[in-house]
């Protein structure tokens, strides 16, 4: 749960405060502003406007692709249809106003996610080099029409777009957002609500953290009680936030984020912060004996009896399983704040589990005291404490292990705005709006490269989270401004810029109904 230190008072303001408490009046604010090629978020990598008349969308018009382009276009055009009352017919071939399609020849600089964008009078035409970059180029294209694309019914609007060109193509490759379902479970629905919003802003990781001293949220076939009690009712901080995924739901999960170009990666932590699984396999334990049940916020007091054959026999069935449910690369196995486990002990068993992570087909991922494990030279190390050493992380790089960046101090969305927003704790400080957008992922971490970074994560701890609204209230707007430092190249970064185009962003977040906190830093519309 990365915690470097947590105040009473932290507690008292954070769990009890209701959140609607700093909510603003969505009727404020200036009048909207004008659309342009540079109102994206986020920010395209290079912008040609070409003045003169804008692309009207009309009835009558067609959506053309070539095959592989058409579920990107279907979602298009459902997006479409219904605040405009137009039919939008997709077809194959031909030429319609609207064209999507993939290159017939690959261009380099485009990737798996690049995409051009060409909007004239005449029509809009989307190109790339794979279905990953036609979906991006789609969610630009969304924010290039009015606001009032996102009603929920037909409105009778000027549906312009403005004249163009647009190429466009990620800084990095994993772009992500971590979401806790083990100290408040939340269910199916509330993560499908989270995919929809992250996808708009070209986010393409969702990382579950599935199990913690708390709850376990996933089932596991082998070991059933793991979910029947470690996730029932009574479970979660204060004992509210009870219930698991079956194997069902996962898969359910991992193909509705698919279908928005979103690859799902769990984490169960060990060998610290198992006290649910313990609760539920007295085994587990190294003298046998069931732990009390925790629904405090406590961390580092639990560990798996790292030498016993049943333990590894516990973390190869958990990999296994769960290996099998992910078609994505990335299996995270935690790792962090493992004060309970002894050194030598822990980089054994790290030693034995992240081979096995690459046994059963996947990328070992972990929080950053993997790196102190030799195994870690071809893991994924997510840095998350500033106040941590540096140097395993940049010696894990240069063996060969690639970094995703969560610095508490930056991406953490459970910390608070402010002391007093409600909701979050503030244990790395406070964070606001500029804080979580004005740094550069590049320079982080010291002697780490560029070409050593596979990207950036905002987690979201749910240990004062209840519901969607909480969620959304501490992800939104900070997760906008993550996902430009992971999208943007470094020269378009400018908080100026950002600003502005967040404050037109606000209708949007509007009209969908999410509960975004109204940043006095912003000049919201």
């Amino acid at each position: 749960m990365r915690r470097i230190k947590l105040t009473r008072l932290a507690v008292a303001v954070t769990l009890l405060l209701p959140l609607a408490a700093t909510t603003a009046s969505a009727a404020s604010g200036p009048p909207p502003r004008p659309i342009t090629l540079g109102s994206v978020i986020p920010a395209p990598a290079e912008v040609t406007p070409a003045g003169g008349e804008p692309f009207r969308l009309l009835p009558g018009m067609t959506i053309t692709v070539s095959a592989a382009a058409r579920p990107v276009a279907d979602r298009l055009a459902a997006a479409l249809r219904t605040p405009t009352g137009f039919a939008l017919p997709v077809r194959s071939g031909g030429s319609g106003a609207i064209d999507l399609r993939l290159t017939n020849a690959p261009d380099p600089w485009l990737g798996d996610e690049g995409y051009r964008l060409r909007i004239t009078p005449a029509g809009v035409a989307l190109r790339a080099d794979r279905p990953a970059g036609l979906f991006a180029g789609v969610q630009t294209l969304l924010q290039l029409l009015p606001t009032e694309i996102e009603a929920s019914s037909v409105r009778p609007v000027d549906w312009v777009v403005p004249s163009g060109e647009i190429r466009d193509r990620p800084r990095y490759p994993y772009r992500g957002a971590m979401l806790d379902l083990a100290r408040h479970f939340h269910p199916p629905a509330d993560v499908k609500r989270y995919i929809d919003e992250i996808a708009r802003f070209k986010i393409n990781f969702l990382h579950l953290h599935l199990a913690d001293d708390q709850g376990w949220r996933i089932e596991i076939k082998s070991w059933p009680r793991l979910a029947t009690v470690g996730g029932g009712p009574g479970t979660g901080v204060r004992g509210i936030g009870g219930g698991y995924l079956t194997q069902d739901d996962y898969r359910d999960l991992v193909r509705y984020a698919a279908e928005r170009y979103v690859t799902i990666v769990p984490e169960i932590d060990m060998p610290g912060h198992v006290n649910a699984a313990q609760v539920a396999y007295p085994e587990l334990t190294c003298d046998g004996v069931a732990p009390r049940p925790r629904t405090d916020i406590r961390v580092g007091y639990s560990s798996l009896c790292t030498g016993t054959e049943i333990t590894h026999r516990f973390a190869e069935d958990v990999i296994r399983e769960l290996a099998a449910l992910t078609p994505g690369p990335y299996l995270h196995i935690g790792g962090d704040e493992a004060h309970s486990t002894r050194h030598e002990d822990y980089l054994a068993f790290e030693e034995r589990v992240l081979p096995l992570v690459a046994a059963y087909g996947k990328v070992p991922y972990g929080w950053q005291e993997i790196a102190a494990a030799p195994g870690a030279s071809g893991a994924v190390v997510q840095f998350w404490n500033p106040e941590g050493e540096s140097a395993p992380t940049a010696a894990a790089v240069a063996h060969g292990a690639h970094v995703v960046l969560s610095p508490a101090d930056r991406t953490y969305l459970d910390m608070q705005y402010d002391l007093l927003t409600p909701g979050g704790l503030h244990w790395a400080g406070t964070t606001e709006v500029r804080d979580a957008y004005d740094w550069d992922p590049g320079t982080r971490v010291p002697g780490v490269p560029e070409e050593g970074i596979l990207g950036l994560e905002a987690p979201l701890w749910s240990e004062t989270l209840r519901d969607l609204g909480d969620i959304e209230f501490q992800a939104f707007p900070r997760l906008a401004a993550i996902a430009e430092l992971g999208w943007s190249p470094r020269q378009r970064h400018d908080w100026l810029s950002f600003r502005e185009r967040l404050g037109a962003y606000a209708p949007r977040w509007i009209r969908r109904g999410v509960h975004f906190y109204r940043s006095p830093q912003v000049r919201w519309s």
